[in-house]
């Protein structure tokens, strides 16, 4: 028998089978999220969530037929909020994590989302999805029909189900307005800040079973457990020792995390919920392997101006980036340029720029370190929480298994040796681990990423 694990990435969409028992990849589906809306404004990122869905339902259709599933684990982009009608079908798009109407003036002295900061406890960031919410209050654009909120896999597992959504802690957590400590949205600042608490779904803190399948592509009756954030499914199928490990993650964006237990976050990063009673460190980037691709869009300007062949850019940068040792006089890149969550105002920035040193080269390196001293500094802030001594670093995400360049920087930078997680499509993974324990394979996570995750 087999899990099936499905992640809502941004840009793709897997589906995976793992074997229950050793951990083997059996089949694996990835296609493209194709699903962006033309945005009405500058500051909108978002997608149509059935397009969404039938990518699902097609990447699960070239793996299984569903007879070989003993369960299924969902994970997916965070922060970002849909709106359910009462027969929980969608009545708006999904407004993701990069959407950054938070941003817009609010009465001329603020942005929403530092009104928000301002007037309660709790941290407020342009695209979580309450303030997401409270623009869209403001500005009159929820939709009529609303009377849930949820995120694009709580809709995937109520899909499924044919039941209403529940969502994970580690998701609650991504929208806002959560008490860690307690488990539940904090009712009295919501509606002090003029949300009504009824449009939120259900929140669930335990490993758990949401429902069985109820839907018309899958067999009946399939436990299907609830939905977890990517950050905490990345780090679940990541790790075989967490109790000694850190997690750094280079996909669009970038992120450091570690087990802890302290619930008071770093002034560079936030504390999050994993599973059951335990949280996580994450100091996030918004821009990981966005830096490059922004660097690699600028050398293909470059080319399309001056004439040449614009081609297998990304391979011919990581051939470059090859010469790092040998550079002497280096360029300090500071790759903040979408800002970060709590300055959206930052920009980046490219220094000691000498007569000799601004080369292809050299700005190539640059990017790459300059990913690198986020994630470190964001680090640095807050090993206050670190409650063990790291022994591993564990790396994961496209940006850092592609680029051996990256996996030096951070081996030298973090002062760790350097491991790959056993699978590449780690999100889907631990949805899968997470599933397993909740249908009751394994006594809890720490046992099944012994076990799935093991050589």
């Amino acid at each position: 028998m087999s899990i099936l694990g499905i992640d809502i990435g941004t840009t793709t969409i897997t589906a995976l089978l793992l074997d229950e028992k050793h951990g083997k990849i059996i089949k694996k589906s990835t296609l493209k999220n194709d699903s962006f809306i033309e945005a009405n404004y500058d500051f909108e990122k978002i997608q149509d969530p059935q397009i969404i869905i039938e990518t699902v339902k097609k990447a699960i259709n070239e793996i299984t037929d569903g007879s070989d599933i003993s369960s299924i684990g969902v994970t997916g982009q965070m922060h970002g909020i849909l709106y359910l009608d009462n027969e929980n079908y969608p009545v708006s798009p999904l407004y993701t994590w990069q959407d950054l109407r938070g941003n817009e003036n609010y009465k001329g002295t603020f942005s929403y989302a530092d009104f928000l900061n301002e007037t309660t406890d709790y941290k407020a960031a342009t695209g979580f999805g309450l303030t997401t919410h409270f623009y869209n209050i403001k500005n009159h654009l929820v939709p009529k029909k609303a009377v849930k909120i949820s995120t694009i896999h709580d809709y995937l597992v109520s899909v499924l189900t044919n039941q209403a959504p529940v969502t994970h802690t580690s998701d609650a957590a991504s929208l806002g307005f959560f008490d860690l400590r307690h488990h539940h949205f904090d009712n009295v600042a919501l509606l002090e800040s003029g949300i009504n608490p009824e449009i939120l779904p259900k929140v669930i803190s335990k490993t758990s079973i949401a429902g069985t399948t109820n839907c018309d592509f899958l067999p009946q009756g399939i436990p299907v457990a609830v939905a977890i954030g990517d950050n905490q499914a990345s780090f679940i199928g990541s790790m075989t020792n967490p109790d000694n490990s850190i997690l750094v993650n280079v996909g669009t964006g970038s992120q450091v995390s570690f087990i802890t237990s302290h619930l008071k976050p770093s002034p560079t990063g936030e504390i999050r919920p994993l599973t059951d009673d335990e949280y996580i460190f994450v100091g996030s980037s918004l821009c990981g392997g966005r830096a490059y691709q922004i660097l690699r869009n600028f050398f293909k300007d470059c080319q399309d101006a001056f004439g040449g062949n614009s081609e297998n850019l990304y391979e011919k940068m990581d051939e470059l980036s090859e010469d790092i040792e040998k550079i002497k006089d280096p360029l300090k890149v500071n790759c903040e340029f979408a800002g970060t969550r709590s300055h959206p105002e930052k920009r980046g920035s490219i220094e000691n720029i000498s007569i000799k040193n601004f080369t292809p080269t050299n700005l190539i390196c640059g990017v790459l370190i300059g990913v690198v001293d986020e994630l470190k500094e964001m680090y640095e802030d807050a090993k206050d929480l670190l409650e063990f001594r790291p022994r591993t670093l564990v790396g994961s995400g496209n940006g850092i298994r592609k680029s051996k360049v990256w996996r030096y920087i951070f081996t030298k930078e973090f002062e760790l040796e350097l491991k790959l997680p056993k699978h590449p499509e780690e999100a889907a993974v631990g949805a899968c681990i997470f599933a397993s324990v909740a249908n009751g394979n394994y006594r809890n996570i720490r046992e099944a990423q012994r076990i799935l995750l093991g050589e």
